[in-house]
């Protein structure tokens, strides 16, 4: 029976996608170079022909999660308008969305210690999924006065914490982490909450 890697042909993604595997049960720093070429059905010396090692392997696979997590959170963006609250809280959505459909990207990229700048690549799409959310920031405060409003990149920012945390606490069955609402309310509510304390949306809406 043929190796699978060379079966189909696609020998560096098949690695990919073994490492992916591989990070969601063991984790990111669980599993060695061998156990990605045995998954992927191939010598592990045929992996140092297109990976210099575990993390550049890992590096890959975060950077073609963020393709995914942007793609998705720029729909989300486009999905909410013409209401610029809609949008945001749409990008809030996606974050927990991307978390539960590829576990194994959102660890590569959230988890494993990787910097977004190891490589020029990685970085432009790190770049341009926040680049998203910070978007959809600067248009729900274009109504503040510039000299009062807040920077988008900072509220941007709070919103990714905040939809991190709830990722981590509450929407990835963690041990003894069980919430009695849906990771979902609890982001919409957090949200909601932030944004009129920041004056970004009136306390009646």
């Amino acid at each position: 029976m043929p190796k699978r890697g060379y079966h189909h042909g696609n020998l560096r993604q098949a690695l990919i996608n073994a490492s992916l595997e591989l990070i969601e049960v063991k984790g990111p720093q669980g599993f060695t170079l061998s156990e990605a070429a045995k998954q992927a059905g191939v010598t592990p010396a045929a992996v140092y022909r297109h990976f210099e090692g575990r993390e550049d392997l890992i590096a890959e696979a975060a950077r073609q999660g963020y393709e995914i997590f942007a793609d998705l959170m720029e729909f989300a963006y486009q999905s909410g308008q013409p209401s610029d609250l809609a949008a945001f809280e749409a990008t809030g959505r996606a974050y927990l969305a991307f978390a539960r459909k590829y576990p194994g990207h959102y660890i590569a990229m959230f988890e494993s210690g990787i910097s977004v700048n190891r490589t020029p690549d990685l970085a432009a799409v790190a770049s341009r999924a926040n680049g998203v959310l910070e978007k959809a920031a600067t248009d729900l405060s274009k109504h503040i006065p510039e000299d009062k409003r807040p920077p988008a990149s900072m509220f941007s920012a709070h919103i990714w914490a905040m939809s991190h945390g709830v990722v981590e606490l509450f929407a990835r069955n963690s041990p003894g982490r069980a919430s009695p609402f849906p990771p979902e309310d609890l982001l919409e509510t957090g949200i909601g909450i932030y944004l009129r304390g920041l004056g970004l949306i009136q306390p009646d809406e």
